[in-house]
């Protein structure tokens, strides 16, 4: 496998703007494959060209709906594998199913476990993903996994900005290790905020450690969702005296009245990738694409080239 002639990238449903993307990068075709339903609604797959004896890569987030996703990238997975390709990798920009990574309480499943043995059992060599939710979820795989980060993507637009007194921000203590290498990248101190969560979906800010009068505030985190958190966070530090909020999150989850209370907030920008299509639009956020960095990542796979260079933009 040395030459990106023999990639083929298929893509499922989910996002095939980004997979576009990838393959213009690669400067190969989209693979032919048909996605259907049959009328009960079960899924379809048909490859509409030969697999065997190459370098498959199937390019699926599992956001939103996430089991018609999931079960469609499994089922590729499978006729992939009886179709004779040499390596099967799942790429999946956004790993749904990531938040559920332990148990809180008794009697409650490790969906992230899960879904890592569903993607091997169906057939998988290899998988490729992003900004995972939680760093233990990399030790769910017994199959090589590789994983990225869209850090350099996402501050490279921010540094474009050319902004002054910049404090980066935690929305909670558990973004802290990943808010302190934001940091480091823009070369700005550190605020952390303490939240608690009553009930699922809902956030509550109980403390905010750090100076952030005057300052730029960036709050880091891995995703979106709800947008309660950020919303909170951001009505937190305008009241501690910060100049300006923005926000930088790998993916776009947006569930929800997310958009709506974006709009509504003091949040100046939010700035997320394309790991997740947009479904709807708003003048605060600007979304950067990681095809780029995927693309590179495939080709390294491919010619089993080392992914360090790219683990350190």
């Amino acid at each position: 496998m040395n030459s990106e002639s023999s990639i083929l990238l298929f893509s499922g449903k989910s996002n095939p703007g980004l997979a576009s993307e990838v393959a213009k990068d690669l400067k190969i075709p989209l693979g032919k494959v048909e996605l259907t339903k049959f009328a009960d609604g079960e899924t379809y797959v048909n490859y509409g060209e030969t697999l065997r004896g190459r370098d498959v890569y199937i390019m699926q987030s599992t956001c939103n709906p996430q089991n018609d996703n999931l079960m469609e990238m499994l089922i590729m997975v499978d006729a992939a594998k009886r179709a004779a390709a040499q390596r099967i990798t799942c790429v999946i920009p956004y790993y749904g199913y990531a938040k559920q990574d332990r148990k809180a309480h008794d009697r409650e499943p490790i969906t992230a476990k899960l879904i890592a043995k569903l993607i091997q059992s169906a057939g998988a060599d290899a998988v490729l993903t992003m900004d995972l939710h939680a760093d233990q979820i990399q030790g769910f795989f017994d199959i090589r996994a590789d994983f990225l980060y869209a850090s350099g993507v996402l501050t490279k637009y921010f540094l474009q900005k050319d902004l002054k007194d910049i404090m980066v921000v935690a929305p909670d203590v558990g973004s802290t290790k990943r808010a302190r290498k934001y940091a480091k990248i823009l070369g700005s101190d550190l605020a952390i905020i303490d939240k608690r969560r009553p009930k699922p979906n809902v956030s509550e800010v109980v403390n905010l450690i750090g100076d952030v009068s005057g300052k730029v505030c960036l709050i880091v985190d891995d995703e979106i969702n709800t947008g309660g958190t950020i919303v909170n966070a951001a009505e937190a530090l305008i009241k501690k005296g910060a100049k300006e909020v923005y926000v930088m999150a790998s993916h776009a989850v947006f569930a929800g009245e997310a958009i709506g209370k974006i709009e509504k907030s003091s949040i100046k920008e939010i700035i997320v990738t394309n790991s997740i299509p947009a479904r709807s639009e708003s003048r605060k956020i600007k979304v950067v694409s990681v095809a780029r960095l995927f693309a590179d990542a495939i080709r390294c796979m491919h010619t089993n080239k080392s992914l360090s260079e790219l683990l350190g933009r």
